[in-house]
């Protein structure tokens, strides 16, 4: 049998509100991720790593910085007819912006049409993982379903946040019922404390997605939204399969991170997604060069440690150290530091995030804090020490007590 003709769709759009103060001025997918990613690189390196050349990414909320992004680093040959293509929400379908995944995928139908896909894989474009997403379309072919689920298990104290999926044990490869967001669900049978969530990631048959997607559009009670309505749509037809994370064997992986996945749709889990990158043994293999995650060109100079006299050393440890950073006379422990990065004398970083051109001055502290680009902490001040006075200069301080500064912000002592 012939390979299916397979086309991608990125979900890109999400505003991430529980992100804020950083997708005040950028999408969600384009959050800077690990010193040198972005989010949406995740998704799309899975992709092009699966051998699946022909995606679309669908944008809608502040996108300019993602839809550069992509116009930068994944140009595609078009020699072969390959394509990375970043499509903004274009109201095809009647004067209205996206009001729901689903519908973002319905007012772009015409792109399917053109393309003329056997499969259609859709994925988010906001979760740090590893996959290889021809194994689950072979899955979902030799399955017989119209539409596969992908599911990954979770604290069921997590429920509330997923998609949750009940599989028939007679049947594991079909969901008998799918239920979003519960506030009560049942445990896995043979873990009582797990439950099934999906992924946001699904392969579905071209002209099945379309019936369902005309279907939905049609349904004046629908959310318009992928997993609270097209997959009941399927469940209901007794259609929909199930394809569970932990069969997905990708070159490199090791059994510490051979199943890691992780929705960073909060600060603190935004925050902890970082801590997994800098471990000894990372629960997060970014160094795996067998599945890689792309990244486009680095333009800046090598990093650079300077001053090796006493009470002056510039090192890191159990760090991240981006091209461009300069530690100079400054102190880092378990942290990640972005492109461009300054450190200045005596100066001391741990437990922290710095995104791309922070300038920490002499003699100033950062701790258990998320900077966004360009933060300028002046000489002597201190991000991450006292609660209280984080939250009156009005700083973001999340549950777990992480700290996080705005874009721009000129912390002063």
């Amino acid at each position: 049998m012939s390979a299916p003709k397979v086309l991608a769709i990125v979900l890109a759009g999400g505003e991430g509100k529980r992100l804020m103060p950083l997708t005040a001025s950028r999408a969600k997918p384009a959050v800077p991720f690990g010193g040198t990613y972005r989010l949406v690189d995740f998704a799309l390196s899975n992709l092009v790593n699966s051998r699946y050349l022909h995606i679309v990414v669908l944008t809608q909320y502040k996108s300019h910085s993602l839809d550069r992004h992509i116009a930068r680093t994944w140009r595609m040959s078009p020699l072969l007819g390959n394509y990375v293509a970043p499509v903004p929400a274009q109201q095809r379908r009647g004067p209205h912006w996206y009001l729901g995944s689903a519908d973002a995928i319905y007012q772009t139908v015409n792109i399917i049409e053109d393309e003329q896909p056997d499969i259609v894989v859709i994925v988010g474009a906001d979760h740090v993982y590893r996959m290889d997403f021809s194994q689950m379309v072979d899955a979902h072919i030799a399955s017989g379903a119209e539409f596969t689920v992908a599911g990954i298990r979770q604290p069921i104290e997590m429920a509330d946040q997923f998609g949750v999926i009940d599989v028939d044990p007679a049947t594991p490869d079909r969901i008998r019922a799918f239920l979003e967001k519960p506030k009560d669900p049942e445990g896995l049978p043979d873990s009582p404390h797990e439950i099934l969530a999906s992924m946001g990631n699904y392969v579905a048959n071209a002209d099945a997605l379309l019936a369902a997607l005309t279907a939905d559009a049609d349904n004046p009670a629908s959310k318009h939204d992928m997993g609270g309505d097209i997959v009941p749509w399927f469940v209901d037809r007794g259609t929909c399969g199930f394809y569970d994370f932990i069969r997905n064997d990708v070159p490199g992986s090791t059994d510490r991170d051979r199943d890691y996945w992780r929705d960073v749709g909060t600060l603190d889990m935004y925050y902890d997604a970082h801590m997994d990158l800098i471990a000894v043994q990372p629960v997060f293999n970014v160094y795996n060069e067998d599945w890689p995650v792309h990244q486009g060109l680095i333009t800046h100079p090598p990093a650079k440690f300077i001053h090796s006299e006493e009470g002056r050393l510039g090192h890191a440890a159990d760090s991240i150290v981006s091209p461009g950073v300069i530690v100079s006379g400054a102190t880092v422990t378990g942290s990640v530091l972005s492109p461009g990065v300054r450190l200045h004398s005596w100066s001391t970083v741990s437990d922290s995030v710095l995104l791309d051109n922070v300038q920490i001055h002499r003699h100033a502290q950062v701790h258990r804090a998320i900077l966004d680009k360009n933060v300028d902490v002046r000489e002597g001040a201190r991000v991450g020490i006292d609660r209280e006075a984080d939250l009156a200069r009005g700083y973001t301080v999340t549950e777990s007590g992480i700290t996080v500064v705005a874009k721009g912000t000129v912390v002063t002592a």
